[in-house]
């Protein structure tokens, strides 16, 4: 489990949006769900990632975000001799719900369904 311990101490000051955004768009895509995300495509390696925050509320102990995250998505090409189809990039969306204790900053990451 992860803890965004930045955020947490931004809690209730103007920058908190702002810091979640960078912390979710900087953290290791593979903390992500990402790929259970993708509509369109095969792979993603959540590179291009971009947040946009949906809503913030508290309550019973913990801060609750939900954010959508736009990202690429793959689908990749044959690579044989008689079909050299190229990779295509897709643009991908999904929403994600973050469950952030207020005590030890320890967050929950769901993938809300779309």
């Amino acid at each position: 489990m992860m803890q965004l311990i930045t955020v947490l101490n931004a809690w209730g000051t103007p920058a908190f949006e702002a810091i979640l955004k960078h912390e979710i768009e900087q953290m290791d895509a593979a903390l992500l769900p990402l790929q259970q995300g993708l509509s369109q495509s095969s792979y993603t390696d959540g590179a291009n990632r971009s947040v946009m925050i949906i809503n913030v509320t508290a309550g019973a102990g913990f801060i609750r975000a939900k954010t959508g995250i736009f990202y690429t998505g793959m689908i990749p090409g044959c690579s044989c001799a008689d079909d050299p189809t190229p990779m295509s990039e897709l643009a991908e969306y999904c929403e994600v719900q973050f469950d952030i204790d207020q005590i030890t900053a320890e967050t929950t990451v769901t993938l809300l369904a779309g």
